[in-house]
């Protein structure tokens, strides 16, 4: 059997494991374009677990397991970081008033998790994370029959994670031809062996050193962006188990901590709720907090003396951006984006987003900060545009967490977020409107040029890293040596496409990113006019973005 403290345990040793193993996990991806790599999103994600769980001095199993399923869900950031997020949301159910487990028991959590990610995912890919953990947990509930110990079932849900890896290839052809095996899996098996050295008595990995972190991270704690100005000392959060049957709304938390402080936050579902506030007084919050449920974690810091030590030792959570204060829900619809680059989110500013999450390829926001710019958007209903395909996920998982109705369109592209956006009319029920913005999505054709990030043999393309890649929906045309004729040359193969499959070519919008001068895009601009001829209408954005150095949308 195995107590709170070391599930606790478990989870935080895996997550330093992984933090020192995710750039191996990384360079397993094959495709060439820079990307939010899967090694990373799933450190950050597990990583959010393991600072909650710190806090906790002598858990339940139970306790240990919810505090890090909400974390989880919380911190997940692209595929990979939701479906472990998923994955350990089966830890909290499976475990749920458990005081200790043992191997049967966990076996089956791990079963519910696989449950809960296989129907989260439209069209579940075998080869992937998911074959891993499904097939871990189908011989750790076989072996808990026979002896149900945590070393027994725990070893063997290790070493099929293990062969199931090693498996993948033979499951994805893509894999075997780059000769490796699935990032996702590949990091699941960290964290699976790193929790059971830990399971067996070893002690916990040791992450980051408060030096090492220092060095990598600016000298400004969360305190300081206040300067003196403080009118609430206390910053003050916490999370409450909900307990059953108890029918108080959540809603009137909220109104009583807006009337004692600022900078409110209140997200709930079934099980919990997670409290950020500011105030002169955290007893009154927490007074009225406990007539909600039980407390799991209870924190309160003094902001004027963080502000006052400039020499204080941060933690990663002094980088992370401060919640948005919570809108109320005045108008009938509002609108949450994704994109990366000043000029993208001025556009999308100007189309009527509310809110435009900062994140995109490499940068995938977490479902946290989707959350927070959903709650701070002032309307009842929100759309939500991802705009990149490993964003969606995290996206949906927010929206039972909202407090408002939530719509996630599956954009993939800036170029279709921006087509689904124009589409909107106020007028027509919601359901007509998240129709015609998907028709208005899929109906564009987005062009992207970058740069490889890796050397690749990948669908036919013999790739050399810093060669510039040109995609078409996605899906890489070709490579080649300059960003002007790359561009033009995939503009125009994108407009023969088109043409040729009897779709109109009416208008072109060329966003142009961040290192890309005006004068060159210009150029780009008068040199894909000269193919068109006047009967287009040709846009230039200067939408700001990293990594890729343009966006071509034909519509």
């Amino acid at each position: 059997m195995i107590q709170g403290k070391i599930l606790r345990d478990a989870i935080i040793s895996a997550s330093n494991c992984l933090g020192q193993k995710k750039q191996s996990v990384d360079e397993l991806n094959i495709f060439p374009v820079p990307d939010g790599d899967t090694g990373t999103n799933m450190s950050m994600t597990i990583s959010a677990a393991a600072r909650e769980l710190s806090r906790l001095e002598d858990p339940t199993v139970s306790e240990a397991a919810d505090t890090a399923s909400s974390a989880l869900l919380r911190g997940a950031r692209g595929n990979s970081g939701v479906i472990l997020s998923l994955l350990f949301r089966g830890f909290s159910k499976g475990l749920k008033g458990k005081t200790e487990a043992n191997g049967s028991d966990l076996a089956a959590a791990l079963g519910m998790g696989v449950e809960a990610a296989y129907k989260a995912v439209m069209k579940p890919t075998e080869g992937t994370i998911l074959t891993v953990a499904r097939e871990a947990a189908e011989k750790g509930s076989a072996a808990a029959l026979a002896d149900p110990s945590v070393k027994t079932v725990w070893s063997v849900i290790c070493e099929e994670a293990e062969a199931s890896l090693k498996r993948t290839p033979e499951l994805l052809p893509v894999l075997k031809k780059a000769g490796v095996v699935d990032a996702g899996g590949q990091g699941l098996c960290i964290i699976f062996r790193a929790m059971e050295d830990v399971f067996n008595g070893g002690a916990v990995v040791e992450g980051e050193s408060s030096a090492q972190s220092a060095s990598q991270r600016k000298g400004v704690s969360a305190a300081g962006s206040f300067e003196t100005d403080i009118t609430f000392t206390y910053c003050t959060e916490f999370i409450v188990a909900r307990d059953k049957g108890n029918t108080l709304d959540p809603l009137l938390l909220r109104a009583h901590l807006e009337s004692i402080g600022d900078c409110v936050v209140v997200v709930d579902d079934d099980e919990i709720i997670k409290v950020h506030v500011h105030t002169n007084d955290p007893g009154n919050a927490l007074s009225e907090g406990i007539k909600y449920g039980q407390f799991e974690t209870v924190k309160v810091e003094n902001m004027r003396i963080q502000h006052q030590n400039a020499g204080w030792v941060e933690s990663e959570e002094a980088n992370e951006p401060q919640p948005l204060p919570r809108a109320e829900p005045e108008n009938a619809y509002g609108f949450v984006a994704v994109a990366a680059g000043e000029g993208l989110k001025t556009l999308f500013t100007d189309l009527g987003c509310s809110q435009v999450v900062s994140g995109g390829q490499t940068m995938n926001p977490s479902t946290d900060d989707i959350l927070n710019a959903i709650q701070a958007t002032p309307a009842k209903e929100v759309f939500v545009l991802p705009n990149n395909k490993n964003i969606i996920l995290a996206a949906e998982q927010a929206v039972p967490l909202a407090d408002r109705k939530v719509h996630v369109l599956q954009t993939r592209t800036i170029p279709q977020g921006v087509a689904a956006m124009l589409s909107f009319e106020e007028s027509d029920p919601v359901e007509t409107n998240l129709v015609n913005m998907m028709k208005a999505a899929d109906n564009v054709s987005t062009g992207s040029v970058t740069f490889a990030a890796r050397d690749s043999d990948y669908d036919n393309h013999s790739i050399k890293e810093g060669e510039i890649l040109a995609l078409e929906n996605g899906k890489l045309l070709f490579s080649d040596t300059d960003i002007h004729h790359a561009t033009v040359k995939l503009a125009k193969s994108m407009i023969n496409a088109r043409r040729i499959s009897g779709k109109e070519v009416a208008f072109i919008t060329i966003m142009y990113g961040d290192g890309v001068t005006e004068e060159d895009a210009e150029a780009v601009r008068a040199a894909i006019s000269a193919k068109t001829g006047d009967n287009v209408d040709i846009t230039l954005v200067n939408g700001g973005q990293p990594v890729y150095y343009y966006f071509i949308s034909i519509e």
